[in-house]
């Protein structure tokens, strides 16, 4: 059985705090038609795709966020984009703003099969920022706030031919978040993110930005011996600054396909999910090297704990 897919990696420029859905979606559509004339079996899209990036606003009553969020999906406004990608028979991840109906917010995503139908959902785990209103900082991030931690899990969803598994921004930058699904068997795992160019909770040179955010992504790629596929938000949205860097990395940790732009940009490149295989054979045959008995504190221990004798010996 052949096992390549061609996926594309549909970057999109900003979404204004007043652009509607409706826009948005006619955006993904676009590239959706651009990567059906390229051949592309999977589509992947940004993190809060189809929204400015809200958690940048402080509101006293959350409440009234919640036309931020989705109380379906597909929705009325959505509906169209699966109906695109089932015609063209690509299958795609959107990133969105989840409101269940016990009134509970998640930043979710979900995989879509090439026949429209929704296959597998995943809720972010690795929330950033804050809760309250913390006025030095040049704008808010305020997923604390807004948000739930995820409740699903790291799943894995069998999908064009292989092993899928989802994840969101912040998740990228946490090696548990590939390692356990790479435990599940993921050959291939993609990921939406909206990134500043400014971290507002540390000083940070600029460059590091970019650097960190292909270094977490192509380390666990090569660590986990899977694909990773990174697509970012980019470009200045009501005055801050998103990176822009998506890429599509193999199983060697290097980098196939990268945007070029901060705009709405296409990028493609054939995954041959077999190249999973040789690596998991070798240095990363997880089941003959691996040592469990000595990672009991990696789930025990949450914060950094200094040994108690070497505590005591300062």
């Amino acid at each position: 059985m052949v096992r390549k897919v061609t996926i594309g990696g549909a970057q999109m420029g900003p979404i204004a705090p007043d652009e509607s859905r409706d826009s948005c979606v006619a955006r993904m559509i676009e590239m959706l038609r651009e990567a059906a004339s390229r051949g592309c079996d999977l589509v992947v899209f940004p993190e809060l795709a189809l929204t400015t990036f809200f958690p940048r606003y402080y509101e006293e009553d959350i409440s009234r966020m919640d036309h931020w969020f989705e109380t379906a999906m597909p929705n009325t406004a959505t509906r169209p984009l699966f109906e695109a990608a089932a015609a063209a028979g690509i299958g795609f991840y959107l990133g969105y703003a989840e409101l269940t109906p016990e009134g509970r917010r998640f930043n979710t995503s979900i995989l879509v099969d090439g026949s429209g139908q929704i296959t597998g959902k995943y809720r972010k785990i690795h929330l950033p920022g804050h809760s309250e209103f913390e006025p030095w900082r040049a704008f808010q991030h305020l997923e604390k706030r807004y948000f739930e931690p995820g409740d699903l899990g790291f799943g894995v969803w069998s999908q064009h031919a292989g092993l899928v598994g989802m994840a969101i921004c912040n998740d990228r930058r946490w090696p548990e978040t590939y390692r356990v699904m790479g435990l599940q068997g993921a050959e291939l795992i993609v990921l939406g993110y909206n990134t500043p160019d400014t971290n507002t909770s540390e000083p940070e040179p600029n460059h590091l930005r970019m650097f960190h955010n292909h270094l977490v992504m192509q380390a666990n790629a090569y660590m986990n011996a899977c694909w990773v596929v990174g697509v970012a938000k980019a470009g200045v949205e009501d005055g801050c600054m998103l990176i822009g860097g998506s890429c599509i990395i193999q199983p060697s940790g290097e980098i196939l396909a990268r945007a070029a732009t901060l705009e709405d940009e296409l990028i493609v490149a054939v995954a041959d999910l077999d190249a999973c295989a040789a690596p998991r054979r070798g240095t990363f045959n997880l089941g003959r090297h691996r040592r469990v008995e000595h990672y009991g504190r990696i789930v025990r221990q949450a914060g950094i704990e200094i040994p108690a004798d070497l505590s005591a010996a300062e």
